[in-house]
């Protein structure tokens, strides 16, 4: 890595020091190397440490860099793939969804949620939490809520809460049938419960992707699910358009 004119660069110095340090990760790094520690990166660009570290935790937030403890900082690998599919077999319960349940309970839903499906505050319905895993990584995290009117024939037969009840609720949804859904993404931060299971700190910025799940005109289900913004690239199939809302709404977390 070579150095470089900051004073005369127009953007902060932070800014313009992440845009060469990306560069040369592109040119001069592999996956998995080891940068050279602060005080040797300061001072080959001619910076302060506190400018350095505003660089390089930009980079992390991107992805492009990862910090461990005991290890120093590497460069990280691409990010994941994560496909974002509009089509039946990417419905929950469906052969090829890609969702692992983690846990099922009984519990009353947000009331943004609870707006979206139709049911009174404070009503309970089903919440799956369920969990993506890509290249043995979890990527993302998602509550499912389920009202008790889109499972009719769940008996309470099957074990009241756990992955089996879960299961269950899926099953029985499925069997229901969905015939559309909508989704909508947005920046967010990272719950506290989520924050373990995606091993990043509380309130790091994630991609949060809601989807409505409709049968017979009504809303059956509503998924919040929870991505890392700094390891996905979602990507979407079947989406005949992109909308854009220039009002903010708030989502259910």
């Amino acid at each position: 890595m070579g150095t470089t004119q900051l004073e005369a660069a127009p953007e902060p110095k932070y800014w313009h020091l992440r845009t060469v340090l990306s560069e040369a990760l592109d040119s001069e790094f592999s996956v998995g190397e080891i940068l050279p520690n602060e005080r040797d990166l300061a001072a080959r660009f001619g910076v302060a440490r506190a400018t350095l570290r505003q660089a390089l935790e930009q980079l992390e937030l991107e992805g492009r860099l990862q910090r461990r403890r005991g290890v120093g900082t590497t460069v990280a690998p691409p990010r994941v793939g994560v496909a974002v599919a509009s089509t039946d077999e990417d419905r929950p319960g469906a052969s090829a969804d890609a969702w692992q349940v983690v846990d099922s309970a009984l519990d009353a839903a947000p009331a943004a949620v609870a707006g979206m499906l139709g049911v009174r505050a404070g009503e309970s319905v089903h919440v799956l939490r369920r969990r993506r895993v890509s290249h043995g990584q979890t990527v993302a995290a998602e509550l499912l809520y389920v009202p008790a009117a889109s499972v009719p024939g769940l008996t309470a037969i099957d074990a009241p809460s756990g992955p089996a009840r879960g299961r269950a609720v899926l099953r029985e949804l499925q069997r229901q049938g969905l015939d559309g859904q909508d989704r909508a993404v947005e920046l967010g931060s990272v719950r506290a419960e989520d924050a373990k299971e995606l091993d990043r700190l509380p309130g790091a910025p994630v991609l949060v992707v809601t989807t409505r799940y409709f049968s017979k005109g009504t809303t059956a289900a509503v998924a919040v699910a929870t991505y890392r913004a700094d390891t996905c690239r979602l990507t979407f199939g079947d989406t005949p358009s992109v909308e854009i809302h220039h009002t903010p709404e708030s989502h259910a977390s």
